[in-house]
């Protein structure tokens, strides 16, 4: 392969998949050869404890284009992928599971979407899932809250069968358990063409699944949390100011109103009832001017952390004239 021009990298992020990696690194031949692909392979090894990283050399020997990164320990997928985008020297990067429930074949229509008809980033969508009801129900529901909060009218955010230009991978950055998000992260940081394509989704072959119910609670948390980030990053007093301006007013609000009412029954010698520190609505405004001062605080110091950080002021230029 020509490493100065290569076509398409393939990101396989693998957690015990020593079965499946030849089948899959040889399908992924087939398809290199019959489509006349100049492509690239990187297999992250996520920590696995089976035979996962001797196959990996193994094929090595047998693909020169075939490249393997073993992580120490199992940091997750997130974290796979990230280290496979700095790595890749494709104009196209497709990223597929290693359990060979997404297929090879689809790489040549990913690709001609990213070529041909200019996306930026591609999404997978298996119509047909070969998954228990247990998977695709916290599934239809966590791509139903993203479509929701993102406005990215996609069917399947999860499907690791995906195409990015290069750009797209060279600049977002993926971490924690954010790799859910990539399409949202894309967006967000201006690439706004992103499609979709129904993709084959086979049943798997060896092993088992390594993701369990667990992943759909933290995905919902992930979701409010690149939300928060990707909106008010460069200004948190945006959020937290607003929202501590108005319990603070709230409270005080509250506390004025106590307080004109106590001087007008005072002054026209009308019975006062209960005395001011005996309403309710007294700890409630009290509580909202703390909450709200507390909240503008924490703005202030965000806003601090914020204006040290050294990328504060990187920004992704498009275009540039000389």
């Amino acid at each position: 392969m020509e490493a100065q021009n290569i076509d398409v990298s393939v990101v396989v992020p693998l957690l015990n998949e020593a079965e499946s990696l030849p089948e899959l690194v040889d399908w992924i031949a087939k398809v290199f050869t019959e489509e006349k692909i100049n492509g690239e392979v990187y297999l992250i090894d996520d920590g696995s404890t089976d035979e996962s990283w001797n196959v990996i050399l193994a094929l090595k020997q047998k693909y020169n284009w075939v490249h393997g990164i073993q992580f120490l320990r199992n940091y997750g997928k997130s974290a796979a992928l990230q280290v496979g985008f700095q790595e890749v020297k494709g104009n196209v990067v497709i990223t597929m599971d290693a359990d060979l429930q997404d297929s090879p074949d689809e790489i040549p229509g990913l690709r001609k979407m990213i070529i041909e008809d200019g996306y930026d980033l591609v999404s997978g969508w298996k119509e047909k899932r070969y998954d228990p009801i247990t998977k695709t129900i916290p599934t239809k529901l966590f791509n139903a809250a993203t479509r929701a909060v993102s406005g990215i009218h996609l069917n399947d955010f999860n499907c690791g069968l995906k195409a990015y230009k290069k750009d797209v991978v060279k600049i977002i950055e993926v971490y924690g358990e954010m790799h859910r998000y990539i399409p949202v992260i894309a967006k967000w940081n201006g690439f706004a063409k992103i499609g979709e394509k129904p993709v084959q989704h086979r049943a798997r072959k060896y092993g088992t699944t390594k993701f369990g119910l667990e992943r759909f609670v933290n995905g919902f948390l992930d979701l409010m949390s690149i939300t928060f980030v990707s909106k008010f990053k460069k200004a948190p007093m945006h959020f937290f100011g607003l929202l501590g301006s108005i319990s603070f007013l709230l409270g005080s609000a509250g506390a004025f109103w106590l307080l004109i009412e106590k001087v007008y029954l005072s002054m026209n010698h009308l019975h006062i009832q209960r005395e001011v520190t005996d309403q309710p609505l007294f700890y409630l405004s009290l509580t909202a001017v703390i909450i709200g001062s507390q909240m503008f605080m924490t703005g202030f110091i965000a806003e601090m952390v914020s204006l040290n950080q050294p990328n504060r002021n990187d920004y992704h230029i498009k275009g540039k004239t000389d």
